[in-house]
C-alpha cells in the first residue's frame, strides 16, 4: 500500500501526530509532503491550466513532484489544523492548482479507485467546515472513497489531550484504518460520484472546451467508466 499525506502545516502538531498514527495502522509506503515547505505557491489565476495545459502554470514545476506521488499512491490522507474555521491557507492555495484535475475538466482516472481521509483538529470549533475544503476537492477529483475525521483537542498538543479524548480518536482512527484495508485493492466510488461523472460525460462535455473534449477521448473517459 502507497500512501501520500499531505500536511497543511510546517510544524509537527496534533494533527500530524494523528496522521501518523494512521500511517502507522495502515503500514505501507509512506511518502509525505509540508506546506508550504514543500509546495506554498498562490494560484495567480492565469487560467492557463484550465484552457490549455496544466503544464502551462508556472508553479508546475514545483507541483509536479507531489501530483506524481498522489498519482501512484493508494491512499491519500490530507491533514490540516483548523484556521478561523477552515483549513490553512496554504491547504486551500495547494488545493486552488488543481481545479483542472476536477470532473468537469481533466480527472484523473487513478482518482476514481482511490481511498482518502481529511483529518482536522482545532482547540475548539471549526471542523467541519474545515473538512468541507478539503472533501469539495476530493469530490470533483472523483476519488473513490472519502472518510473525515475531526476533532476538538481543547489542548495545544496532543500529549495534553484528555485520556477520554486520546481515546476517542484511537477508536476512530482504528475503525478508519480498517475501513481502508477492508476496501483495498476493490475500491468504487460512491453513487453521487458516479451520477455526476455520467451526467456530466452526457450531457455537459459535448459543449467543453476543445482541451477537456480531447482529453476524454484521449483517456478513454467519453466512452467508458473509470472503475
Amino acid at each position: 500500500m502507497k500512501i501520500v499525506v499531505i500536511n497543511g502545516q510546517a510544524h509537527k502538531g496534533t494533527t500530524h501526530h494523528i496522521a501518523h498514527m494512521l500511517t502507522d495502522a495502515l503500514g505501507g509506503e509512506v511518502t509525505e509532503f509540508f506546506l508550504p515547505r514543500d509546495f506554498g505557491a498562490f494560484c495567480i489565476g492565469c487560467a492557463q491550466c484550465i484552457h490549455k495545459d496544466e503544464a502551462l502554470c508556472p508553479h508546475a514545476e514545483a507541483l509536479a513532484p507531489i501530483t506524481a506521488a498522489m498519482d501512484a499512491a493508494d491512499v491519500l490522507i490530507f491533514a490540516s489544523p483548523v484556521y478561523v474555521y477552515h483549513v490553512t491557507g496554504q491547504m486551500k492555495a495547494f488545493l486552488d492548482h488543481y481545479g483542472w484535475r476536477w470532473i468537469i475538466h481533466r480527472p484523473e482516472p487513478a482518482m476514481f479507485k482511490k481511498q482518502a481521509v481529511v483529518l482536522t483538529t482545532a482547540a475548539g470549533a471549526g471542523m467541519k467546515s474545515a473538512i468541507k475544503d478539503v472533501r469539495d476537492s476530493l469530490f470533483f477529483w472523483g476519488v473513490g472513497r472519502v472518510y473525515t475525521f475531526g476533532i476538538a483537542t481543547h489542548a495545544d498538543r496532543y500529549t495534553h489531550m484528555t485520556e477520554k479524548k486520546r481515546r476517542q480518536t484511537e477508536r476512530a482512527v482504528s475503525k478508519i484504518a480498517a475501513k481502508i484495508k477492508g476496501t483495498e485493492g476493490r475500491v468504487k466510488p460512491a453513487l453521487k460520484t458516479r451520477l455526476f461523472f455520467r451526467f456530466y460525460r452526457r450531457v455537459i462535455l459535448p459543449h467543453m472546451q476543445a482541451s477537456d473534449q480531447t482529453y476524454w477521448a484521449k483517456t478513454g473517459l467519453d466512452r467508458c467508466v473509470p472503475w
